[in-house]
């Protein structure tokens, strides 16, 4: 059986869905999934993307090693989780960046639509077993 959530190789290979100059409706995108996951890439940006992604439930624990994401709530309520600090709640309309190399994961409080925005095919490095929350294993940033 297909995990629900898509490997490290399925999320940072996904191409985008709409080409530029293509008008969408984000809430018709948000009212149209019906499953408990889904993260799909919109458009492409420049050598960035913007994902959709609803889903319930926690994310796994991982990183992007090569980008930058940025994440706008656009309905319900996302808790973003880090090792050793405090999680940070947003709620719609709020927004925050999660600076390359930063462990964390995501919690949607209950059903939970944003929109996040980062590197084309970021790779992305599933940290297993979770973190110990008493150690940070936040990277340096790189802007070489």
């Amino acid at each position: 059986m297909k995990s629900e959530l898509p490997t490290a190789h399925e999320y940072s290979s996904q191409k985008a869905r709409y080409p530029a100059l293509t008008v969408i409706d984000i809430r018709s995108e948000y009212a149209g999934i019906t499953d408990s996951y889904k993260n799909q890439v919109l458009f492409n940006i420049n050598k960035e993307c913007l994902r959709l992604s609803v889903f319930e439930g926690d994310y796994r624990w991982h990183h992007h090693p090569d980008s930058d994401e940025l994440f706008l709530v656009v309905a319900g309520e996302l808790q973003i989780e880090f090792e050793g600090r405090a999680p940070v709640p947003l709620t719609e309309w709020q927004s925050m960046v999660v600076p390359a190399g930063t462990v964390h994961r995501t919690r949607a409080i209950g059903r939970t639509a944003n929109l996040t925005c980062e590197k084309q095919g970021a790779q992305t490095v599933f940290v297993e077993p979770p973190p110990n929350e008493a150690m940070p294993r936040t990277a340096p940033r790189s802007d070489a």
